[in-house]
């Protein structure tokens, strides 16, 4: 298949990098030294900090935007519930998320389900397994999945959870989402991460991608083991690309996998052959 202009892969990275709808301010964490500056972790909608403040909650005015105050183990989970009970945001997933300041230091932890609403940082991780003659392996993600319902993704995708590395996440979400031992892959890469910062339902999407690529071997069919994927399906390039242009998956898969299509010369952004 000659190389396609990919105005949907443009469309996708665009879509990654974009502003907030609503305006929104610096949201600090203070340090438990009274003497430290505070962590800046992220970013709020001013009308929902000063909401937040008028319910008591341990948030006031600081610098140019808001601050979470110390102790922070006790304030972040007050604020989780709050938001949790508010209805603001969304679903409690009972899963803690690192909280990492812009210095890159992890200062705390909080509920996934409210991070969006928070403008807080996250980290995930996302495997692209092919076959060995370059077929990939795509998940149809669950109707009951909180975010993109029935749409396509790739094999594997999680979040890193709080106190957990890289590789611990691709090894743990690999044997839940598709039942395949990371060891049994051949070929594994570490492919150079995306980034995306982009609005959401429940407030600004802030996330770096981890993003590793492995051969399945010849007899290996990946299963769901944890409910949260309808089934699998092994495409062909042609395939993927229209799928892909037609919008069936998700944003991140949509990057992702268009990405690897750039690498492999299937697709480009710009020029080329559109004849296929």
């Amino acid at each position: 298949m000659s190389r396609i202009v990919a105005d949907w892969l443009r469309a996708a990275r665009a879509r990654a990098d974009a502003a907030p709808l609503a305006p929104r301010v610096p949201l600090s964490l203070a340090a438990a030294a009274a003497a430290a500056s505070a962590h800046r972790i992220g970013s709020i909608e001013p009308a929902l900090a000063e909401r937040m403040g008028a319910a008591r909650l341990p948030i006031g005015a600081h610098a140019a935007g808001f601050c979470i105050a110390a102790p922070a183990a006790k304030s972040l989970v007050a604020i989780a519930r709050w938001l949790h009970a508010e209805k603001i945001a969304a679903h409690w997933r009972d899963e803690l998320l690192a909280i990492v300041d812009d210095e890159g230091r992890t200062v705390g932890a909080i509920e996934r389900g409210v991070v969006r609403v928070l403008g807080i940082a996250t980290e995930a991780v996302h495997l692209v397994g092919v076959d060995a003659r370059g077929a990939t392996w795509v998940q149809k993600r669950a109707m009951s999945k909180s975010t993109d319902p029935g749409l396509w993704d790739t094999t594997m995708g999680g979040q890193v959870a709080a106190g957990e590395r890289v590789g611990t996440t691709l090894m743990r979400e690999t044997m839940e989402e598709a039942g395949i031992e990371v060891a049994a892959l051949s070929d594994l890469v570490h492919a150079p991460p995306i980034l995306i910062r982009r609005p959401v339902r429940e407030g600004y999407m802030v996330e770096r991608i981890e993003i590793f690529r492995g051969i399945v071997p010849d007899g290996v069919v990946p299963a769901n083991r944890d409910g949260e994927v309808e089934r699998f399906e092994r495409l062909e390039d042609r395939a993927l690309v229209g799928r892909l242009a037609t919008g069936e998956f998700t944003l991140e898969a949509t990057l992702i996998l268009g990405a690897e299509l750039e690498r492999r010369g299937v697709v480009a952004v710009e020029g080329g052959d559109d004849s296929d």
